[in-house]
């Protein structure tokens, strides 16, 4: 299948109350500009259809809306599911793959079916449709590529470098250290932090690298929100920065922008859902405002690794695996500024985060995957992995490592997430082979443990530090190995693990 046929053979609806609103197509090479025009109505949906016939055997592959939940693999066609951004659908070493480029200013997924396919481009505001006034806006562009190539991984590398013009943001040092998330879990002091940057200095000695300590989620004074001010336990955080600074170590920091109980934040700075004010509404000046001067505070306490959560939930209501093809399950609201489309506020939003963040490393985690390409440093493209609980671990961070990580230095840099070390409780040799992997991967590469850990561990994470300094390359051997490969390519050898 080429792509005049697709082309050719595009019907387009729209769902609008009026019939004022016209699409235009504009050809460019590999793909389509989609550019959509409307007066009085308030569109929400295009639905892009082409007719065409997929081979029985054909497996097919399609992407996240923000972070992936363990669920990522090749299925066989007919399997009726929202496949978002882009989809690889392949048979006997022949792939056609379609998509969108990264920063469109639309959610758009896609149906693969027998019958056809179809392109869900959603151009809502909050729940309703958005008010264009007349404007016309370029939706997205789309990308068609045919491969005749066995390897699904080198196919899907290529077809997310077609996918993105705007370079990842440019990081001049291997990103690595701690996080204390997975032991603490929110119970956490600075003290316990210093105490925690010393055994990370002790273990990347002689390293000229220097790693990053990160204090997650449990600093602030309010439970996962804001006013963004330090509780009892960590009396000063600019003085926390310094003392990590003197170890030889960068500071990092957690925060969640979008949920705030400040008293002096008003009903109009935030977002109005089901008759109740919720989270802040990044399309209004006084919260633009309010995140600019949260990040000043931040790089006024010398941190140099920010790390933003929570905003896909905060915007939409929901994490991206309960999101459809409708992006809010939640009907009949409206962000502030209602002439922007969700992408286009998403978009300004991790604009307004880079633009404020100076010198700071972003990640960003629940954050909306071809959104934030371009705009932060790094993202979280998994759901939580644990410290606790090795099943978790299993299933979300192998598989987010395995079927994004051709988003790597594509994107951004892919975080996989961490390795989880609390009070022994997931088998030490099951947790060393994590380690081993994310070492060999060039992706980000972080830790949670206290100094309370064996000294064999000890030992284990300070050589995978060592190793992970010697850019060595490791990739699945093939993504049709279900959804948590253990047969893996590291500089060019296979290397089995075994995860059950």
């Amino acid at each position: 299948m080429d792509f005049d046929l697709l082309k050719f053979n595009l019907k387009i609806t729209c769902e609008t109350d009026f019939d004022d609103c016209k699409t235009r197509i504009k050809e460019v090479p590999g793909g389509f500009e989609l550019f959509l025009t409307a007066g009085k109505s308030l569109p929400m949906q295009l639905r892009l259809n082409w007719p065409c016939r997929f081979a029985g055997g054909t497996m097919v592959f399609g992407d996240a809306w923000e972070r992936s939940y363990g669920d990522l693999q090749f299925l066989p066609i007919g399997e009726k599911r929202c496949l978002p951004w882009y989809f690889i659908a392949s048979i006997g070493g022949e792939s056609l793959c379609m998509g969108v480029k990264t920063q469109p200013n639309a959610f758009v997924s896609f149906l693969c079916e027998t019958p056809g396919i179809t392109a869900i481009v959603d151009c809502k505001n909050g729940g309703g449709g958005v008010c264009l006034n007349g404007r016309e806006i370029k939706l997205c562009t789309f990308v068609l590529k045919r491969y005749s190539e066995e390897d699904l991984f080198r196919v899907q590398c290529d077809f997310c470098k077609a996918l993105c013009d705007t370079p990842p943001l440019p990081v001049s040092h291997k990103i690595y250290g701690f996080n204390n998330w997975y032991y603490a879990y929110g119970k956490s002091s600075a003290k316990q932090i210093l105490s925690d940057a010393k055994l990370l200095a002790a273990l990347t000695q002689g390293l000229e690298n220097a790693p990053y300590q990160v204090v997650d989620d449990g600093w602030e004074i309010n439970t996962q929100c804001g006013p963004w001010v330090p509780n009892e336990r960590y009396p000063d955080m600019g003085q926390l920065a310094a003392q990590i600074k003197e170890l030889g170590l960068r500071p990092g920091i957690w925060v969640r922008f979008l949920d705030n109980k400040d008293s002096t934040i008003t009903k109009d700075m935030r977002i109005k859902r089901e008759n109740a004010y919720v989270k802040l509404d990044p399309t209004t000046e006084s919260v633009q405002q309010l995140i600019a001067a949260d990040l000043e505070k931040i790089k006024a306490w010398g941190y140099q690794l920010v790390k933003h959560d929570f905003s896909t939930k905060d915007l939409f209501g929901d994490y991206g695996k309960d999101l459809t093809d409708s992006i809010t399950n939640i009907a009949h609201w409206h962000f502030h500024d209602t002439g922007k489309t969700n992408a286009q506020i998403v978009l300004d939003f991790y604009r307004l985060i880079k633009e404020n963040s100076g010198d700071m490393l972003i990640i960003g985690c629940n954050i909306i995957s071809h959104l934030c390409a371009g705009l932060v440093h790094v993202n979280r493209t998994g759901d939580d992995t644990s410290g606790k609980d090795w099943l978790r671990t299993k299933t979300m961070g192998i598989n987010t490592l395995a079927f994004r990580l051709a988003q790597n230095d594509s994107f951004y840099m892919v975080d996989a997430d961490c390795v989880g070390i609390c009070e022994n409780r997931i088998v030490w040799g099951k947790n060393k082979q994590w380690l081993d992997l994310l070492a060999n991967s060039n992706t980000a590469f972080f830790i949670s443990c206290t100094d309370e850990i064996d000294a064999a561990v000890k030992q284990d994470i300070k050589n995978a530090f060592l190793t992970f300094q010697q850019n060595h390359t490791t990739r699945p051997a093939s993504l049709l190995q279900g959804k948590t490969p253990g047969t893996w390519l590291t500089d060019g050898k296979l290397k089995s693990y075994n995860w059950q």
